[in-house]
């Protein structure tokens, strides 16, 4: 970051996308120019200008499709911004104190970071450094400042993108962690680094060489030596194929105490005055022997290698020469704790949440740091064993020339890298082995439902036994080799044709399986259906249960109460018991009515049932209406109440001849109004079919031909008091009026509930509904197809009731006794 090798592109793509594609808006906010030659980590790469603006704008959108916030998108560019501006921070030494040279750049690094310039200026130019209790500050001469700067531009770097790592993670996290877990399936991909090999390699290009040794050794562990091993191990007919082990190339960087990390953490941890000389000196004593190691003091006779300058590593991939010089102090974290205490004090969230060990204390005394080589070779250590739990796929990527152009291709470039690759070892391997391999009993589970023997599951043997008789029965047993624990097919097409065959079958056995499930679940929702068609069953039995005890409970002592409990308040039945409430109470009516009757002779009940209906029908609105006698019905045929009783029996006689009706429910002599105004003394009849209107004795009962029927009569009135006024209203428009009377005085006895009681039971009989009663000594009736009002007055001196009218209103004169109120 800090230093470029002539012809390398600019690898910070993040500063060329901000330089090359922000607006000049957002420049101008951030204080930078479009030219890269302003900067100082950005004018010694190329400066070839490429798809930086799209890139700018694609990265920007890809960062909020991702859920980035806008604070969040300016915070990162405001720290690439920010590490820009660091790296132009110069120094210079004034009166032996050192000294920003630019202020200017300060002031808009430290505002960028949201830190104060005052301690942005003494970190880069002081030390804190605490050891037992005491705290020193210790002043930096320019060339430890120039390192510190360009430390704290590479950490801030490295923590943005750490950071930016860490947040895609969490927004492509898969919700619902509990599945990932159950199947541990991870798809990771590694881009890691290619070799390289420049003019002047130093301490980057080793740890970078050093990255790909190892992975080199993961790729000869997992595919190379572990193929042929298991071969071995599985029993299988095998040539050993010979390959290249750069485990030796390994251990002469990262062996303990003889490694070169090892010699460069001793050199770094030595007192006083060190010099990448003296490190050389030390790396050429303890490897002298190493057949991968070489300098110009181990071989003089070498005259590519510079004195004291020099050392040479035989890497896999070639010889690679590199410069001693800055390896000491590359080595060393110059990332002091100023820095990290800096940066967590600002005044950003986000910032400060990336340096979360600068809360520790001033005054504790904090351990020396790891160095960089060790970081990276623990970061390699386990970046190998992750690796080592998932099963890797290669691709590998061949550089076709070292001059960056597409139209060249270098055979002995190509070649070359083949060769270091280990790629004609693998395919030798790949060509001799077996395509695919897998345990008897995945194989078995995965397969079993192409073979008639084996599905749907395998009782002749164990899983290998039940693999060989899948394998010969499709033919396929030149073409295999049975291991002791898998089996291993050679040609790609047989593993197509097994998956082939099972794809066909599988929507046959999905079908099946189906057709199984829909059953099954149909089995248990019908089950379920049927247990709740028993629980609602049992729970309405229950609830029902629970209400007839109930009602036991309130009617217990009904049968010593003088209503026989018709007072007694039901209880609210539940929606299941409605039904039945209406039954019950049919029950306990008639038990009432059963209770009450057993105290009256048989002969009497048809006489009680009349007068009951009487009752219903005035609703206690008329206090009188013969209650407390015994009702005889047809009384014109008795000798007390009509003399003439024969020629009433000789008319009744005929006129059931004529009209065919069955009995004479009731009669009596009437006086009756028509419509011409004008009353007369008549005789009334109630047959179970109509009411009869007869002559008066004189003519003997003769047959008036004015019927009304009882099935058309629309209601009855009468009057509260003690009057035998009557009126019978039917659609006819022609009301019949009478009032009820003895044969030559007034009745001495109520007989207008008995009247009423038999015309609403056969009228009840006939229409299945009951007769309408008015009750008031005002009503309206019809006569003569006209609107008459019909009214009960008391007249005082008047002993026999009588009809008179006044226009449109009739009024029937009663004594004053007779208007008894109820």
């Amino acid at each position: 970051m800090a230093a470029w090798h002539p012809g390398d592109r600019n690898r910070l793509k993040a500063i060329c996308f901000l330089l090359r594609g922000a607006s000049d808006a957002e420049l101008r906010q951030f204080q930078l120019t479009r030219d890269p030659a302003q900067f100082h980590y950005t004018n010694q790469g190329s400066v070839e200008v490429l798809s930086e603006k799209t890139d700018y704008r694609v990265t920007t959108a890809g960062l909020k499709a991702l859920g980035f916030s806008g604070d969040e998108l300016s915070m990162v560019w405001r720290i690439v911004a920010a590490v820009l501006h660091l790296g132009n921070i110069n120094f210079k030494t004034q009166d032996d104190q050192i000294q920003i040279a630019n202020r200017k750049t300060l002031s808009t690094a430290a505002q960028l970071l949201h830190v104060t310039e005052e301690e942005m200026q003494r970190s880069l130019t002081e030390r804190v450094i605490a050891a037992r209790g005491e705290i020193m500050t210790k002043t930096h001469d320019i060339e430890q400042a120039e390192f510190g700067r360009d430390a704290l531009a590479k950490a801030v770097y490295d923590r943005l993108f750490t950071w930016i790592i860490q947040r895609i993670n969490k927004a492509i996290v898969v919700p619902g962690g509990n599945t990932q877990k159950r199947y541990n399936r991870v798809i990771g991909v590694l881009d890691i680094y290619g070799f390289e090999i420049f003019d002047q390699n130093s301490f980057e290009q080793f740890c970078i060489n050093y990255c790909n040794e190892k992975l080199q050794q993961l790729f000869i562990e997992l595919v190379l030596k572990q193929e042929q091993e298991e071969y071995r191990r599985e029993g299988i007919k095998w040539t050993n194929v010979d390959y290249f082990n750069n485990q030796i190339i390994c251990e002469l960087v990262e062996q303990p105490h003889k490694g070169v990390i090892s010699i460069m953490d001793e050199a770094c941890l030595n007192v006083g005055k060190i010099t990448d000389e003296m490190l050389l000196d030390a790396m050429d004593k303890k490897l002298s022997h190493h057949p991968h190691y070489s300098s110009r003091q181990l071989k003089p006779m070498d005259k590519e290698l510079k004195h004291r300058q020099d050392f040479r590593i035989t890497h896999y991939a070639g010889d690679v020469i590199y410069c001693i010089y800055g390896f000491i102090e590359k080595n060393r974290d110059t990332l002091f704790q100023d820095f990290k205490r800096l940066l967590y004090h600002s005044k950003d969230n986000l910032t400060s949440s990336m340096w979360p060990e600068g809360a520790q204390d001033i005054s504790k005394t904090t351990k020396r740091p790891l160095t960089a080589g060790t970081l990276f070779q623990r970061s390699m250590t386990e970046l190998v064993a992750t690796l080592l739990k998932k099963e890797p796929f290669y691709v590998r990527c061949i550089k076709p020339n070292d001059i960056k152009s597409a139209s060249v291709f270098d055979d002995v470039r190509v070649e070359h890298q083949v060769r270091y690759l280990g790629l004609l070892e693998n395919v030798r391997v790949r060509r001799a082995g077996f395509v695919h391999r897998q345990r008897y009993d995945k194989f078995l589970l995965r397969y079993k439902m192409i073979s008639q023997y084996t599905w749907p599951n395998f009782r002749g043997g164990s899983d290998r036994d039940g693999v060989k008789v899948l394998i010969t029965e499709k033919n396929f047993s030149h073409d295999v080799e049975f291991g002791k624990t898998k089996i291993f097919l050679r040609s790609p097409q047989t593993l197509f044709s097994l998956e082939k065959q099972r794809n066909d079958m599988i929507p046959h056995i999905v079908t099946l399986l189906q057709k199984q499930v829909r059953g099954w679940i149909c089995r248990q929702q019908y089950k379920k259906m049927k247990a709740a068609l028993v629980i609602m069953r049992h729970y309405r039995k229950y609830k029902l249960k629970s209400y007839v005890q109930e009602l036991a409970m309130r009617f217990r002592n009904a049968r010593q109460m003088r209503d026989y409990g018709k007072g007694i308040q039901w209880p609210q039945p539940p929606l299941v018991g409605r039904e039945a409430e209406k039954q019950l109470r049919m029950l306990f009516s008639r038990w009432r009515a059963a209770t009450i009757l057993r105290k009256y002779p048989r002969e009497e009940w048809p006489q009680l049932r009349l007068q009951i209906i009487a009752a219903s029908a005035f609703r206690k609105r008329r206090k009188f209406w013969g209650q407390d006698r015994r009702w005889l019905g047809n009384y014109l045929s008795i000798t007390a109440e009509n003399s003439n009783y024969s020629s009433y029996n000789a008319s009744i006689n005929n006129i059931k001849n004529t009209d065919n009706f069955r009995v004479v429910l009731f009669s009596t002599f009437v006086k009756k109004f028509n419509k011409c105004n004008k009353s007369a003394d008549r005789a009334v009849i109630v047959t179970d079919g109509a009411i009869y209107k007869l002559d008066g004795p004189r003519n003997k009962f003769r047959n008036m031909k004015r019927t009304v029927a009882i099935k058309e009569i629309t209601s009855i009135s009468v009057s509260p008091g003690r009057d035998q006024l009557v009126v019978f209203h039917s659609h006819h428009n022609n009301d019949l009026v009478i009032a009820l009377q003895g044969e030559q005085h007034p009745l001495k006895e109520d007989r207008i509930g008995e009247i009423v009681a038999h015309v609403c039971k056969r009228y009840f009989e006939l229409c299945n509904q009951d007769l309408p009663v008015t009750v008031s000594p005002t009503f309206q009736l019809r006569l003569g197809n006209k609107m008459r009002t019909l009214s009960v007055e008391a007249v005082a001196g008047v002993e026999t009731p009588a009809f008179e009218h006044s226009g449109a209103v009739i009024v029937f004169k009663v004594p004053s006794s007779y208007c008894s109120a109820i």
